[in-house]
Parts: structure tokens; C-alpha cells; sequence
């Protein structure tokens, strides 16, 4: 009995080592400690009590921590929980754009998962972005619908609009070999350069005004508030989590999904076991544009109401971040994104209260990637080298003598 708890607890601690979500948050705990120390760096009053360090090396180490607590606090604040509100819609509205934020990340980040999985590296989904904010913008201030049809059209322009720039890439891959990512990186700069020209014609632009801006849409083309006009969370999450749903859906309990996956690990045995793996490909590609398209239009008809040559802001390339650290899973793409949601409320907050540049979120989410991409240095730095570990387990597996059940008469017993 013992023999066999002492196995299960080695086996337990072996998988422990060696699984991926530890290995995550130990690699987020790791970039939030080094973040840490750039900020007591980068500190007004660290950088004055480190003049006298040798003399008083606590008032250094004090204001190393104070500064370093004093921006991780302000972040959570911004984050999560605003604990020094006077009321409670300020409490928690922190939380609520953090939901904000993650919203058109998830349906991007999920484009690039999609086409992760699918064998193909998509660097496109910041202009497959771009030209389904353009055709949902569009939509929004030319018709005039009621708001349940509105909405519905102008997911499904942007929907189509992502997937038509993202089939362009899916189509030249296919046919002619050309590689994905420099197709799709060149189309994100065409997406962008056609915004410019777009925001200058009558076609979009505001009457009356000079600057690159769109025309308003109409109130039954934006979002519907989920938690009432106090807070900006709108229907985009909704649609975020039902994309998750269905994403998660097709890879795993689809046909589709299956050739997806099977392309992905190996072409030429696709193609071999009777897999069209032009039309996947090209199919791939249509539904992560699609994706982020989507998350376009959460930007035009969920939080801006217009289009501007900002819309994408930096989500397409963020995605590519996200869908990494998820490791192209639906559920781990949401989790991902909502933690980059939470980097981005709180950085806010954290450079206004703290004074602290904002460039050390961008830092703390790199170094996340970068320590991600690199397991076995996580598993090094805290003692979790997963051979020497299986290789103990080996050893005591040998060692242990097994334990004779009760009742049981061995040599040398006395009955």
C-alpha cells in the first residue's frame, strides 16, 4: 500500500513537472519578478538610495519593492479590483475592462489559432481586421435597419470581409505554393494603405471634416451594452465565447476539424490517405479571416462607432502573441486573451497612478512569449528538470520494497 502511494504521488509530481499550464504560470510568475526589477530600475527614488548603497543597502532593497509593489498594485486596480473606490460600480468596473479589452482579441486570436493548427503561420489577421472594421463601418452609417438585423449584417460583412483577405492567402498557398507568411504580411500593409485612401474619399468620410475619419454608425448597428451603460462590455464578448464554442467544436468533433488538425501534422500523409488538402487549406484560411474579421467589427460597432486609421490598433499582432501562449487551443486562446485584456486595463492604470511607462507591460507580455517558447529553461530556473525527475521515479520504483498485503504468510513467520 505504501509502495503504491509513494508511486501514484511520484507519477503525480512527474506529470506536475511536466505539464504545460505549470510550466505557463511559473513562466508568467517568472516575467512578472523580472518586470519587476525593471521597474525598480527605471525608479526616480531606487535610483537615489542606490548612491549609498554599500551604506544603506535596505533603502535601496525598500524602495526597490515599494516601487515595484507600489505598479503591480496599480495594475490590479486597473485590472481586476479597484479596492479604493468609493462605490461599487468603480470597484468593479476595472474588471469590466478587462472584458473589454480581451473582447476582440479572443475572436482575432482564435483566427490565428485556427490556422496554427492547420499547419499555416497567418501573420494577416491585423489586415483581415482591417477590412472587416472597413465593411462593418460601412454597413453601420449607410443603412438605416432595425437593430436586431443591423447587428446581424454587420457581423456578417465583417465576417465575409476577414475571410475574403484571408482566402486570398488560403488560395495563392494552395494553388501556387506561395508562402503564407509573406502573403499575409504584404496584405496587411495593402488593408492598411486601403483604409488611408478609403478614410480620404466621400465613400467614408465624415462630411464636413478634413481628417481620416469615418461617419458615425447608427445606434442599431452598435452593440447592445451587456452590464448597462456604466460599463463598456458589449455583445462582442458574447460573440467571443460562442466563436470559442465553435471553434472548439470543429477541431474536435468535426470532420472538417480532423482535416484541419491531420494537414496540419503532416500534408503529404493527408494527401496520401485521400484528403483534399488544397480545399482545407483554402478553407483554413477563409474561417481564421473570417475570425478576425470579426473582431473588427467588435471595434467599429463595439467600442469606437467609427472608423479611423487606428481601428486595428495593434490586436492582429497581438493575436499572434495570444494564439501562442493558448498553444492554439480554443479554451487556452480565451485565457490568454483575457490575461493580455488585463495587461492592457491595468498598464493604463499603472502608468497614471505610478507613473510607471507603460512599456514594461509590453516587456512583461514578451517575456511571457519568450519564456513560453523556452520550457525547458522555465523548468531549470525553479528545479523542474522533467528527465532527472522520470529518472527518480525510475529509481524508486526499483527500490521500494513492495509491501505484503495483511494476512499474507511470508518465510519466517510465526502463525
Amino acid at each position: 500500500m505504501t509502495s503504491t502511494i509513494k508511486k501514484h504521488n511520484t507519477t503525480l509530481g512527474t506529470r506536475l513537472r511536466g505539464s504545460f499550464f505549470l510550466v505557463s504560470l511559473l513562466a508568467i510568475v517568472l516575467s512578472l519578478i523580472v518586470g519587476g526589477l525593471l521597474i525598480a530600475v527605471t525608479d526616480e527614488e531606487t535610483a537615489k538610495a542606490a548612491k549609498y548603497l554599500f551604506a544603506a543597502p535596505g533603502d535601496t532593497l525598500s524602495a526597490a519593492w515599494k516601487a515595484a509593489a507600489g505598479a503591480y498594485a496599480a495594475m490590479f486596480r486597473g485590472a481586476i479590483f479597484n479596492y479604493q473606490a468609493e462605490s461599487f460600480t468603480g470597484m468593479i468596473k476595472p474588471i469590466t475592462e478587462t472584458l473589454t479589452m480581451a473582447t476582440p482579441l479572443i475572436t482575432a486570436a482564435l483566427g490565428v489559432a485556427l490556422a496554427f493548427r492547420a499547419g499555416l503561420f497567418n501573420i494577416g489577421a491585423q489586415g483581415q481586421l482591417i477590412i472587416g472594421a472597413v465593411l462593418a463601418g460601412y454597413i453601420g452609417f449607410t443603412l438605416n435597419l432595425p437593430w436586431p438585423l443591423h447587428i446581424l449584417l454587420v457581423v456578417l460583412a465583417a465576417a465575409l470581409g476577414g475571410a475574403l483577405w484571408g482566402g486570398i492567402v488560403g488560395l495563392l498557398k494552395a494553388r501556387t505554393g506561395a508562402h503564407e507568411v509573406i502573403v499575409t504580411i504584404m496584405l496587411n500593409y495593402v488593408a492598411v494603405y486601403l483604409l488611408a485612401f478609403l478614410l480620404s474619399t466621400p465613400m467614408m468620410q465624415r462630411p464636413g471634416s478634413n481628417d481620416p475619419v469615418s461617419q458615425i454608425i447608427h445606434d442599431s448597428a452598435k452593440y447592445p451594452l451587456i452590464f448597462g451603460p456604466d460599463f463598456r462590455v458589449h455583445f462582442g464578448l458574447i460573440l467571443g465565447l460562442l466563436a470559442t464554442w465553435g471553434v472548439w467544436w470543429l477541431l474536435e468533433r468535426s470532420t472538417l476539424g480532423f482535416e484541419l488538425k491531420a494537414v496540419g501534422a503532416n500534408p503529404s500523409a493527408s494527401r496520401t490517405a485521400g484528403i483534399n488538402t488544397t480545399r482545407v487549406t483554402i478553407l483554413a484560411m477563409v474561417l481564421a479571416g473570417a475570425l478576425a474579421g470579426m473582431a473588427g467589427a467588435s471595434q467599429v460597432s463595439g467600442t469606437e462607432h467609427f472608423v479611423v486609421g487606428g481601428v486595428a490598433a495593434s490586436i492582429g499582432f497581438d493575436a499572434i502573441t495570444v494564439a501562442l501562449l493558448g498553444r492554439s487551443r480554443p479554451l487556452g486562446v480565451l485565457v490568454a486573451a483575457l490575461l493580455f485584456g488585463a495587461f492592457r486595463a491595468g498598464g493604463v492604470a499603472m502608468q497614471t497612478q505610478t507613473g510607471t511607462p507603460i512599456d514594461i507591460v509590453l516587456v512583461v507580455q514578451s517575456l511571457i512569449v519568450l519564456f513560453i517558447a523556452a520550457p525547458p529553461l522555465v523548468r531549470s530556473i525553479f528545479g523542474m528538470n522533467a528527465r532527472k525527475a522520470r529518472a527518480a521515479a525510475a529509481d524508486d520504483s526499483k527500490n521500494t520494497t513492495p509491501t505484503p498485503p495483511s494476512g499474507t504468510v511470508t518465510s519466517g513467520s510465526t502463525l
